[in-house]
């Protein structure tokens, strides 16, 4: 997320594990040729184009196929649009694509292991870049810290956010979404994946966000929960949350690359507010984490020998938020660990009253633990409280022994032999005991012995100029 002001003012490890999509780029869009089709499906499937709007009840359920994403596409009207596994859609060179799916509808892009439903660029291999097209957006019913509906970043003309907890947007699984990030207005890009009030009824995992022109995952409120996330090589940061989201996430990982990073802002592997205005509205933006992975660029130099400046913070938490964070690694960022900057959300750490930290390995190369912008907490009383509650300071990431977790394009995440990742983790505390999403392990990070990863995951070769 850029900057939150401008919200409401917007309209593998290996890489031959790795998945390869054959995409036919000879054509990446054609108007529609007549009007004479019955539905938008039979238009859809006629043309190979997906445009416009879909709503009206009406339930597009595509097969196995590559489709083309020209300009907004709206679904709304308590419409569903369903992909099958194995399916491509890449956006319109010219018209550049985005996928919102408004309250009262649903998504159905269920992949497989074997067969990932991909969202791309519609450019030829070599020539992707980010921000080639927009990104995926649900918006739902579940509650936010607005008063009334806030309109979605972006450039979107669509309002989320309700009193539906257990609201359900549909199903993500087996998905990956590459290069998007398009700047609809100045600071105010699209997402690779945007929840807006998405509810807990709405399933997502094994979902993979690369190369995005912005956050690869922003949830603005509600309470939906995920699993198996992966975020690589974004510009921006790689979950960024607001205006109330209170949901879990488990199993997360996210890798920088060195040589991209957002130019005029700063890329985290968290940011958290609980709004922009730093207020004390309720309910309180407040992630519950465990068994998450960050990993930055370590102060190592890629391709081009550098590693930009404004790669950031492993976990920057600002403006009156909590945070619940378990069970984790955060290792090789370059300026920061866990980081706090205000005195409302240092105090909520400090008094055990709406924050946590604990489990966790740490490292960074420049500060484990670091406050500013506030008088509750020195940098060492954090960390003297940190290192109190069960979570480890280390100078190097050879501490943590994981296998090969810096290689851009093949990385490994997974423990060594005599690693502390693979014992440690904790499941107590209201947070964690007795909550069925849980799946409880031994091992803190991402990853035991099991790479779920797969062959769903990529981590291509990335040959793009940025």
């Amino acid at each position: 997320m850029k900057k939150l002001g401008t919200l409401l003012l917007g309209m593998t490890l290996l890489a031959s594990a790795c998945i390869k999509v054959d995409i036919d780029n000879s054509s990446t869009g054609t108007d529609n040729p007549s009007n004479s089709y019955n539905t938008k499906q039979d238009e859809i499937l006629a043309t190979k184009v997906i445009t416009g709007v879909i709503n009206d009840g009406e339930n597009v359920d595509l097969p196995k196929g590559k489709y083309v994403l020209k300009g907004y596409v709206y679904v709304n009207g308590r419409a569903t649009i369903k992909f099958a596994p194995g399916s491509v859609i890449v956006s319109d060179t010219i018209q550049k694509g985005a996928l919102i799916i408004e309250r009262n509808s649903r998504i159905f892009a269920e992949g497989t292991a074997t067969e990932p439903i991909v969202f791309t660029s519609g450019k030829p291999a070599g020539r992707r870049t980010p921000g080639d097209w927009g990104g995926l957006v649900l918006l739902g019913n579940a509650p936010t810290n607005r008063t009334t509906p806030p309109i979605i970043e972006g450039g979107i003309n669509a309002e989320y956010g309700g009193s539906v907890a257990a609201d359900n947007s549909g199903v993500l699984k087996y998905v990956r979404i590459e290069y998007a990030g398009i700047a609809a207005d100045p600071n105010s890009e699209i997402n690779g994946l945007t929840l807006g009030g998405v509810g807990s009824g709405t399933s997502i995992s094994f979902v993979q966000v690369s190369y995005g022109n912005d956050d690869a995952f922003e949830i603005f409120g509600g309470t939906v929960n995920a699993k198996n996330l992966v975020a690589f090589a974004t510009a921006d940061d790689d979950f960024d949350f607001d205006f109330g989201y209170t949901g879990r996430i488990q199993f997360g990982v996210s890798l920088r690359d060195p040589n991209f990073v957002d130019a005029g802002d700063a890329g985290n592997g968290v940011e958290c507010d609980n709004d922009g205005s730093g207020s004390n509205a309720a309910p309180y933006t407040r992630p519950v984490l465990s068994n998450f992975t960050w990993v930055g660029p370590n102060n190592q130099p890629a391709n081009n020998g550098t590693v930009l400046a404004n790669h950031n913070f492993a976990m920057r938490w600002r403006r009156a938020t909590s945070f619940a964070v378990y069970n984790s690694i955060l290792m090789g960022y370059n300026r920061a660990g866990l980081s706090m900057e205000s005195d409302t959300t240092a105090s909520g750490y400090k008094n055990n009253t709406r924050s946590a930290f604990r489990w966790n390995l740490v490292h960074a190369v420049t500060a484990p633990f670091r406050t500013s912008g506030t008088t509750v907490m020195t940098s060492a009383e954090v960390e003297t409280k940190a290192l109190a509650e069960g979570n480890s300071k280390h100078a190097s990431p050879d501490e943590i022994a994981l296998t090969d977790p810096f290689k851009l394009n093949a990385p490994n995440f997974l423990p060594k032999a005599g690693s502390p990742a693979l014992s440690g983790a904790q499941w107590t505390g209201s947070d964690l005991n007795n909550v069925s999403f849980w799946t409880q392990t031994a091992f803190r990070g991402a990853f035991g012995a099991d790479n779920w990863l797969g062959t769903w995951a990529s981590f291509t070769p990335q040959t793009n100029v940025y």
